[in-house]
């Protein structure tokens, strides 16, 4: 089968490709849905379209109950990137410039300009869900659709200081009665993963375009997240 019949095959059987839908291109959505699909199937669960895969995706007879991924493209990208920092002085870390105008914003050459709106704009963009196209941080509050509570891979805004308008935006990968804990970038200028007070948690949202995963448990802790990071 060609990359664009397998998706065909995963688009039948109502998974998730995003926009582009079946455009020939194995991206992470495509990864992501054969991975669900491998282990509904009772497959190794790899990502990878073999033999046994296809023959799973070619059969009318495959009784499947749909599997939400793991975790959303967008985080998977986001996790690749942990450990990205900011340039020393004068000098620019290409990466963080790379954010910015995957994000929309061509223009910033200079990676002291705060970028963790650029990041997780940057991170959706690749994966295919629109951003919300500012990088204003707490413009992701009316981005999307809401959630009443914390969602692996979720985007959480939260206020910072006393200000009605600054604050920070990043990914959720755990929480806890207490903390959230986010990897983002921008944290301490750098790509991390950071406990913060849940009370300071504006909102919590999800692409629109994209099934709302089942609500379930999330880490209660994430061994070696930082706490007291900046994020100006």
């Amino acid at each position: 089968m060609t990359v664009a019949a397998i998706q065909r095959a995963l688009l039948a059987r109502g998974y998730d490709l995003g926009r582009a839908g079946a455009d020939g291109d194995a991206g992470p959505k495509t990864i992501a849905a054969v991975t669900a699909f491998q282990r509904a199937a009772g497959l190794v669960a790899d990502g990878i379209a073999g033999p046994l895969t296809v023959k799973a995706l070619s059969s009318v007879a495959v009784a499947e109950k749909r599997a939400e991924p793991d975790q959303p493209a967008w985080l998977t990208l986001a996790a690749d990137e942990v450990g990205t920092v900011e340039g020393i002085g004068k000098s620019n870390n290409p990466k963080v410039i790379r954010y910015f105008a995957d994000a929309g914003f061509t223009g910033i050459k200079d990676d002291s300009v705060a970028w963790c709106s650029a990041f997780v704009g940057a991170m959706l963009h690749r994966a295919g869900p629109k951003p919300s196209g500012s990088l204003a941080a707490r413009s992701y509050e009316g981005w999307g659709v809401g959630l009443p509570g914390p969602v692996l891979g979720c985007i959480a805004t939260k206020k910072r200081g006393n200000s009605s308008w600054q604050g920070h935006v990043a990914f959720v990968v755990g929480a806890n009665k207490d903390q959230v804990f986010l990897l983002g970038g921008n944290q301490s200028d750098a790509v991390t993963v950071a406990a913060f007070k849940r009370s300071e948690v504006t909102a919590y949202r999800w692409p629109a375009d994209v099934p709302i995963p089942v609500l379930s448990s999330l880490p209660a802790t994430i061994a070696g997240a930082r706490s007291g990071v900046s994020e100006a």
